[in-house]
């Protein structure tokens, strides 16, 4: 019974949130492919013995296989690439015209480039959407930490608290307590605090720090020595415009987010510790689905951002592997060797396994097997 409760609520939604996120993406493939007038052979959710499937008027067969951890697009001629010109069949006019082979770097670069823009595109309009119907996440005014030998540990503050007002003005977010508190550099203040459902008074005397101002002056403000609390947020609608411009701009800020800490992985001043593989991920879409339809699809969105970015890393068996393929063709004249390609997917094989590995054991770390 208990694995089957795991399966039902970590393995269910993510296979779920997988699949809409493949699909996005291979659309992508497929719709730039179509775009540039290649063939379609196959759409494929999923990869080995297929479980249902279907033949559109063009001819593309549309497929759910069994093993829901990927899938693919395959296009017409696509194969031929990695063959020596002689080895490749002779075609006739008409299927010339429809193979990705046949096209020029410039449309199969585009073709590519589809599938992990679709997953970025798709992250934004995600996001631009819960902004807009539901409300952009932001912390109120409680107290999720607490700093060592601060003015709030000192004064009282307990964690949970939910802070209303600061010397009798009203306030609802943690930027309004930053700003009321930033402005009362070693004074005494009175609080209205609700804790456990009742109302307390709680005083305190602000710290002072000196920090650089807007204009690069230093000015003196006031600290408290609190953190906001995860628990206690709340969502302000935005319109349409708005609710995209800050779906675009929090997109950016996570893409470079990202990059930083593998950097940082790469060059040693973070630790990678923190790299999840399938099992963290089954385990926070679990965690997300019960947290909330719109917590599990904003972790949908981070995650379509991160496929996006994965698969942009110039490795071969990745989509950025490709594309240095035919940056390379491109600038060459010619396209690069067969058996320099075939020893490049080895490599990239191997390395994507070894990440895996790495990743999985980080899991399992994670989950206390070990022990």
């Amino acid at each position: 019974m208990a694995i089957f409760d795991v399966l039902i609520n970590y393995g269910l939604p993510f296979i779920v949130i997988l699949s809409i996120l493949v699909f996005v993406h291979e659309l992508g493939h497929y719709a730039a492919a179509r775009w540039n007038g290649v063939r379609v052979e196959v759409f494929s959710i999923g990869f080995g013995p297929e479980i249902k499937g279907w033949n559109d008027r063009r001819g593309t067969r549309w497929k759910i296989s069994c093993i829901p951890m990927g899938g693919y697009v395959k296009m017409y001629g696509e194969e031929d690439a990695d063959e020596n010109d002689g080895d490749v069949p002779a075609k006739s006019e008409a299927d010339s015209k429809e193979s990705f082979r046949e096209k020029t770097v410039l449309q199969r670069f585009s073709i590519v480039f589809a599938g992990p823009l679709a997953n970025f595109l798709f992250a934004i309009a995600v996001m631009a959407l819960l902004f807009s119907v539901v409300g952009r996440p932001i912390p109120e005014a409680g107290i999720g930490y607490i700093a060592p030998d601060s003015s709030a540990e000192k004064a009282g503050f307990k964690i949970g608290d939910r802070i209303l007002s600061v010397d009798g003005v009203d306030i609802r977010w943690f930027e309004d307590l930053k700003r009321e508190v930033s402005a009362r550099p070693g004074i005494e203040t009175s609080f209205k605090v609700v804790r456990n459902g009742s109302v307390t008074n709680i005083v305190a005397v602000m710290e002072r720090a000196e920090e650089v101002g807007e204009k690069g002056n230093v000015v003196t403000v006031g600290r408290l020595g609190v953190g906001p609390d995860p628990a206690q947020i709340g969502h302000v609608r935005l319109g349409p415009v708005a609710a995209l411009g800050v779906s675009v701009d929090r997109s950016f800020q996570m893409t470079w987010q990202i990059l930083s800490y593998l950097g940082g992985v790469v060059n040693g001043t973070q630790s990678a510790d923190e790299l999840g593989g399938p099992i963290r991920i089954a385990q926070m879409s679990g965690e997300m689905a019960q947290a909330g339809l719109f917590s599990l699809t904003f972790f949908m969105a981070i995650l379509s951002l991160n496929l996006a970015l994965i698969n942009l890393f110039p490795i071969p068996m990745l989509d950025g592997g490709h594309l240095v393929f035919l940056i390379a063709e491109g600038l060459r004249g010619r396209p690069v060797t067969p058996r320099i390609q075939e020893y490049s997917f080895r490599f990239g094989l191997i390395l994507v396994l070894l990440v895996l590995v790495f990743a999985t054991w980080n899991d399992l770390g994670e989950i206390n097997l070990f022990n």
